[in-house]
């Protein structure tokens, strides 16, 4: 079966500064957490791509396209978002949906885009949600947004996430938390380590 006419990008942008160094590249079961998200994303979009500011030959064992940011000196999951936007745009034309998730999530769920396709109708953006939590760089974004999204950046809205999405028809999808949570994600040493305990 054929996944949904989504192009999805992975969130690499961060710093990482709990982690100590670039996240992507942590080891979980003897892979850099960003090959166990392409793993995971790629059965289920139609094209893959990787959202970076670092060298893009960091990148090349994966044979994705690195896209920076398409906006100038904003740090942050929303100039990362409008990337994928503008990837998928001018990559992939008759796409209407881009699928954005942070490389730091190392279970994403196998049905992620399906269930966000079969929700898209009428609706804007589509968010994961997980127990009492939002994830909101887990999302299915309108391409079409692009134009707002960037004239909200260069005029200096608000970086938050969830202030951006509440301005659209957006939906949240549940997912359960037993017997784990699959938007776990890792942000420091302690939670790699919770990680590998999950794998096993």
């Amino acid at each position: 079966m054929s996944p949904p006419p989504v192009c999805a990008m992975v969130l690499a942008g961060g710093l990482a500064r709990r982690m100590g160094g670039e996240k992507a590249f942590a080891k979980l079961a003897g892979k850099p957490l960003i090959a166990h998200a392409i793993a995971r994303l790629t059965p289920q979009c139609e094209a893959l791509a990787i959202n970076s500011n670092d060298d893009a030959t960091w990148f090349e064992p994966f044979g994705l396209p690195v896209i920076a940011d398409t906006v100038a000196d904003f740090p942050g999951p929303l100039a990362g978002i409008l990337a994928a936007m503008d990837w998928c745009a001018t990559s992939h034309p008759d796409t209407a949906y881009v699928l954005t998730a942070p490389v730091d999530c190392p279970f994403l769920p196998d049905d992620l885009t399906a269930r966000f396709w079969d929700v898209r109708q009428g609706m804007d953006i589509i968010v994961a949600n997980s127990g009492e939590r939002l994830h909101p760089t887990v999302a299915l974004w309108r391409v079409g947004l692009r134009e707002d999204l960037r004239g909200h950046l260069t005029s200096g809205g608000s970086r938050k996430l969830v202030n951006w999405i509440d301005r659209y028809k957006s939906k949240r999808i549940d997912w359960l938390v037993e017997p784990f949570d699959p938007f776990f994600n890792v942000n420091t040493p302690d939670d790699l380590n919770d990680a590998i305990l999950r794998l096993r």
